[in-house]
């Protein structure tokens, strides 16, 4: 914990800053108010204790000021005896606690860890409200230990993170084992996919925006980077993300500020930047289409996971595990696998990678509806289509189920890219351009239909109606 104390009594702030480094809380001190703008300028804190009578700006003024600007560090007003009307004011004007001087300092520690744990519960849910994800990293293989002691080593440091692999092979996972595992593991953990946010959308949702930035944005909104607080921000399909954003993001690593749409003011971040891709970003550098300098600043320590099809004794692990996280979510019991079903897994590629897995799994729960699951229940036929698996070259019929008809018959040969675009081309105009719908349908996640649709150019085909495929 970081604290900011400002007391023009030379005696207090040392006293103070001693006794809560004695408790394990780091702290900074300030003698005026004016002094104290410019440290949460530069400088990101995790609660603030602030005087209420100082020289010049007052500690009314300075939360006027944080309020305005959209500072929510916490603050604990401090006054003296006479100044219980002003203190009944500060918490008017923003401020979470106030102690009366003099005060126990035992008390002021345990305020602050409170305030500063209310604070980190707030981001949590605040940030939890837009996304979400699971976490959990299953294996047993030489390739997983290795994965797991590099994390062990990712984590004990604070370094800026790249975690490159195929679609579908967890890097969300390891991203949240990598805060699991840290220091910081009681900080947000805040997760965002930039390929699945609209990029008119995406500079207000990263780093917020102020009331009037523009159209319908009737108050202030604070940005993921600020809701991570001194946690882990998580950034997946980083090539995805526009060259304005480009440029954004490389000034908040370097500076380590971000500033609100709209605003005027720098607002320090101390959140870690952890990203993740499935691109090649050094074929993207090399076409000018991501910054060189962004992808040195985000390649600082690399973190390639393997994919499946590689980590095949990891196949039961992972299985097991599906199969327990999906019964819950369908309030039925977990069924058992059957080892012809579980070797019918083992004898496939997974080019969809755990994601599939987990397509699979979830269809054969729905297929067979009771206490076990039989070979018959895993269709994997329609994965291996979406991905290019053998089995889509040898069936007749790269996607199985109504989405798209087998050309065999006719004896045309059809490309498993034309027979993918077709699927999801046929998929979306049933669903209206409903993507996620359309995902659904097709048994993938709605990252994976956005790519498809980006490398199709299906964004504006006219089966969808006038606005192409929709974010909905």
């Amino acid at each position: 914990m970081r604290v900011l104390i400002t007391d023009d009594e030379r005696n207090i702030r040392e006293s103070l800053k001693k006794y809560l480094g004695l408790e394990g809380i780091d702290a900074q001190c300030a003698e005026t108010g004016e002094e104290t703008l410019l440290l949460l300028e530069r400088e990101s804190f995790d609660a603030a204790i602030l005087d209420l009578k100082l020289p010049g700006m007052s500690g009314q003024e300075v939360l006027a000021w944080m309020r305005d600007r959209g500072v929510s560090v916490p603050v604990v007003m401090i006054s003296a005896h006479g100044q219980i009307p002003d203190a009944v004011e500060a918490l008017k004007t923003g401020a979470r606690d106030y102690l009366v001087k003099p005060f126990d300092p035992a008390e002021l520690s345990i305020k602050l860890r409170q305030l500063v744990d209310d604070k980190r519960r707030e981001n949590l849910l605040e940030a939890e409200k837009r996304i979400a994800g699971p976490g959990g990293l299953i294996g047993g293989t030489e390739a997983m230990r290795r994965i797991s002691a590099r994390i062990d080593k990712i984590a004990a440091s604070d370094v800026t993170v790249l975690i490159t692999g195929e679609s579908g092979t967890g890097k969300e996972v390891a991203a949240r084992e990598i805060h699991r595992r840290s220091p910081g593991a009681s900080e947000p953990f805040v997760a965002v996919n930039i390929g699945g946010i609209h990029e008119g959308l995406m500079e207000s949702e990263l780093f917020g925006h102020e009331r009037g930035a523009f159209t319908g944005a009737s108050a202030r909104k604070q940005g993921l980077f600020e809701l991570a607080g001194r946690g882990v921000i998580f950034l997946d399909e980083i090539g995805e993300m526009p060259p304005p954003l480009q440029v954004k993001l490389l000034r908040v690593l370097q500076e380590r500020k971000i500033r609100r749409l709209g605003g005027s003011a720098d607002i320090p971040v101390g959140a870690r930047i952890v990203s993740a891709t499935n691109r090649d970003l050094e074929a993207l550098v090399t076409d000018g289409r991501f910054r060189e300098d962004l992808y040195y600043r985000l390649n600082v320590f690399r973190l390639t996971l393997p994919p499946l099809r590689e980590r095949g004794e990891d196949i039961p692990l992972l299985t097991e595990h599906l199969l327990r996280k999906l019964s819950v979510r369908m309030s039925r019991p977990a069924p058992a696998l059957l080892p012809e079903a579980l070797e019918k897994l083992r004898g496939y590629s997974f080019p969809g990678n755990i994601r599939e897995l987990e397509n699979i799994l979830e269809r054969a729960l729905i297929y067979g509806g009771g206490k076990e699951i039989r070979p018959g229940d895993i269709d994997i036929r329609r994965d291996a289509g979406f991905s290019g698996g053998e089995e889509s070259r040898t069936s007749g019929s790269a996607v199985s189920g109504n989405v798209v008809s087998g050309n065999a018959v006719s004896g045309n040969v059809v490309s498993l890219e034309d027979l993918e675009k077709q699927a999801v081309r046929e998929a979306l105009a049933r669903c209206k351009g409903n993507r996620t719908r359309a995902a659904e349908e097709l048994g993938i996640s709605r990252k994976t239909i956005l790519n498809k649709i980006k490398m199709y150019g299906l964004e504006q085909a006219r089966e969808f109606g006038t606005t192409g495929a929709k974010d909905t």
